[in-house]
């Protein structure tokens, strides 16, 4: 079979930062680890600068390492055989240029056409991965591609290096102290459990760190800037700019500079529970080996709630504390549960169960690691078809 050598990857931004972080990674770890070619088409420079700070915003094509990066404009023109990938990728749906997909169709042989899918743990996954889709003009067949949880899924994005890094970094106090030391932190701070915040701006922040506020335990909030802007910044009673800080009763909250993936990753790493949104930064979470709460990415007539309540039991931590604090932190609330929640006794609950969510999430890492990672499973699964 012909090894492919190159690759277009397709991102329409729609989710913020998550489509464009799990495409920026998976473009990284293509160039870095396979030796592959990549070219990244990204319509929003400025969302990609956020998490990318080398990304010049008002360039049409840029080369960030060893990746080709394209302003994705609404419309491009007409393409040649010459300019196609040998696989091209679009993420989760978007429609990649008609002229692009007309040059495909003269290629010989024809290019890998592949449609990264969405993050879901739901059981029907397992049953459209790898599907093909004829195109109804041209002589192209495009299949789907999904991440998830089961050997009958892709698995999840993650580096080689990644697991080592992680363990260097966290069994060093030292090259914690002095990573959250350059965000202000001071050793009190560091000291105190520690909970990263990131989450869409409907999420009840307000009343959590009013439950956190009139608790018994010293809590740091680190929450990027531009996160539950609302919410945070009626705590901090002035504008949430990075470096700001303000403490009330038990809780500290610190508003964060945006930092390059690698420098989350650490946030991640160093913190003692993680809230994270979306899809990029759950997975991110889980490779953290710390409790997480996951804000999903909200959908009409609540399906997202569906889709939460899959995940928790695929993830089977059999944490009652978990399930509900997940569920009511969506708008959701377990079965028999109060239309209301009680954040103050849902955090008792869950804070007595982090023993326990810090083992389990190391033992669903364990899991994960069997399924390879969906990189290298991708691009098996594209030389199958060349």
């Amino acid at each position: 079979m012909t090894q492919a050598t190159s690759l277009a990857l397709f991102c329409k931004v729609v989710d913020n930062y998550g489509d464009i972080g799990i495409c920026w990674r998976f473009a990284r770890q293509l160039a870095q680890e396979h030796g592959i070619a990549v070219t990244l088409w990204v319509d929003d420079l400025h969302t990609f600068q956020r998490i990318c700070p080398a990304v010049q915003t008002g360039a049409a094509l840029q080369q960030i390492g060893a990746i080709a990066v394209r302003h994705w404009a609404t419309q491009e023109g007409a393409f040649a055989p010459a300019d196609i990938a040998d696989i091209v990728i679009e993420f989760f749906g978007c429609e990649i240029p008609p002229g692009y997909i007309a040059a495909m169709a003269e290629c010989e042989p024809r290019p890998v056409w592949l449609n990264l899918e969405g993050l879901s743990a739901e059981e029907w996954v397992e049953g459209c991965h790898t599907l093909p889709s004829m195109h109804p003009r041209f002589s192209l067949t495009k299949h789907f591609f999904f991440p998830g949880f089961t050997e009958k899924t892709g698995g999840l994005l993650r580096e080689a290096a990644l697991e080592e890094e992680r363990r260097q970094f966290q069994s060093d106090p030292a090259a914690m102290a002095a990573f959250l030391g350059q965000f202000g932190l001071t050793p009190q701070e560091i000291a105190a459990r520690k909970v990263t915040l990131f989450c869409y701006p409907h999420a009840p922040v307000a009343q959590l760190f009013k439950a956190w506020e009139e608790g018994d335990e010293d809590m740091v909030c680190l929450v990027p800037q531009g996160v539950a802007a609302q919410a945070v910044h009626a705590f901090l009673g002035e504008a949430a700019n990075p470096g700001v800080m303000r403490r009330r009763g038990a809780i500290s909250v610190r508003v964060l500079p945006f930092v390059p993936q690698q420098d989350y990753d650490k946030l991640l790493w160093a913190s003692d529970l993680n809230f994270v949104r979306g899809e990029d930064s759950v997975v991110r979470a889980q490779w953290a080996g710390k409790p997480f709460i996951w804000h999903i990415y909200p959908q009409d007539e609540n399906l997202h709630h569906k889709k939460l309540r899959a995940f928790l039991q695929r993830y089977a931590a059999r944490s009652a504390s978990l399930d509900a604090f997940s569920l009511y932190w969506n708008g959701a609330h377990p079965q028999g549960g109060a239309e209301t929640a009680d954040w103050a006794a849902l955090w008792t609950d869950l804070r007595a169960d982090m023993a326990a969510l810090t083992r389990h999430s190391l033992e669903w890492q364990r899991h994960l690691y069997t399924l390879g990672d969906l990189t290298t499973n991708l691009l098996k699964f594209s030389s199958s078809l060349r």
